[in-house]
């Protein structure tokens, strides 16, 4: 989650990442790049078996995603605050044949996690099929060097490996993105890929055969079923982990705090921590809001139409303790966080705005504390 800067090179790019990656002109380092601190301490202390081709033994990337402190003093810090036994069956997936299927609702840090568990296994996360409406089959097989294969025909020279290939030939974690948004006919190409660990090249009449060490990293949202749903051959080929929701509010404040803490120091942004009020309000009211009670049970409440994530309530914060430092004291206060809020929760204008004027007036103005924020709120919906 943090995100440390030690080099000024942007220049060059090198493995898919951009020379200096955890460079101080960059915005958001690879995990590896980031984190290459704790990463190069866990390995020094991992006397565990590993398996082929993996930087880390499977305790070792548990502890990298969950955070301890190892016999030398080094704390890691943990990448995912949630129930344990879901990180330990996605990393034994990663150790067998199977291929490992992140499912969640949006903002329950699957991208996050699939990310740090390529970082943490093959040392690389940028082998990535990012999925959209659009991807096309060549994003997930291969494709071709148009002007090599006008003048010479197909060759391997004329071939462009995708990130699935290239993990495939090098024994190292491939990740697929938002897997649903995908078309079904161009999903359906990892099939051979995950059963058969072939991906054929009938030009060339050759197969590229992965290595010990491949395996593939997917997520998606489950609020995307009946877009793109995966083929029932397809699904038997991922072993699937549902990354809930945090359990408590407060593991969704620690959550919250710890990752607008780390995304304020990457941009010169006050200390998200002097604002930990604010932020567990805005805790509190997406979790009201999202499970249509309120925190004491007494009051049923209508949910918006918007998924109000974890990952939303730090878009929230983040952009609150920007106003505080650029047009306020620097101290994150309620009208920082108003609008922000607003404009999370009011996503269909007709319906979502009722919704929310009736939580402020029944809700926010009869809590105590809650005044200054209540009148922010009028305010910013006036």
């Amino acid at each position: 989650m943090t995100m440390p800067e030690t080099s000024a090179t942007t220049a060059g790019t090198v493995g898919g990442s951009v020379g200096g990656a955890a460079g101080a002109e960059v915005l958001r380092p690879h995990a590896e790049d980031a984190f290459a601190d704790e990463l190069a301490a866990l390995a020094a202390a991992d006397d565990r078996p590993r398996p082929p081709r993996w930087r880390l033994s499977p305790w070792a990337v548990a502890t990298y995603l969950l955070g301890g402190t190892l016999p030398d003093g080094t704390v890691v810090t943990p990448k995912y605050v949630g129930p344990r036994r879901i990180i330990e069956v996605a990393v034994t997936t990663l150790a067998t044949d199977r291929a490992l299927l992140l499912l969640g609702v949006p903002g329950t840090a699957k991208t996050w996690v699939s990310e740090h568990l390529a970082a943490a296994v093959s040392g690389d996360s940028t082998l990535l099929v990012q999925g959209t409406a659009g991807t096309p089959e060549e994003a997930i097989r291969y494709g071709w060097n148009y002007a090599q294969l006008l003048a010479n025909g197909p060759s391997r020279d004329a071939l462009v490996s995708s990130p699935v290939m290239r993990a495939m030939a090098e024994g190292m974690t491939a990740r697929v993105e938002e897997l649903t948004r995908i078309p079904a006919d161009v999903q359906d190409s990892l099939i051979t890929i995950l059963s058969e660990k072939t991906l054929p090249v009938p030009e060339l009449g050759q197969e590229i055969q992965a290595v010990r060490g491949f395996n593939v990293i997917a997520t998606a949202n489950d609020r995307d079923r009946g877009i793109n749903d995966l083929s029932s051959a397809l699904r038997r080929r991922f072993n699937t982990v549902v990354l809930p929701l945090p359990a408590t509010a407060d593991a969704e404040v620690d959550i919250v705090s710890r990752r607008v803490d780390q995304i304020g120091r990457s941009l010169d942004l006050p200390g998200g921590l002097e604002g930990i009020a604010e932020i567990r309000r805005v805790v509190t009211v997406f979790r009201e809001l999202r499970d249509g009670v309120t925190a004491d049970g007494r009051t049923k409440l209508k949910s918006p139409s918007g998924t109000l994530s974890t990952a939303e309530a730090i878009s929230v914060v983040t952009n609150g303790l920007a106003l505080a430092a650029h047009f306020g004291d620097g101290v994150l206060r309620p009208g920082d966080v108003a609008s922000g809020i607003l404009g999370a929760v009011v996503r269909d204008p007709a319906a979502d705005r009722v919704i929310w004027q009736e939580y402020v007036e029944t809700v926010v103005r009869e809590r105590d504390g809650w005044k200054d924020f209540y009148r922010a709120c009028r305010e910013v919906s006036a």
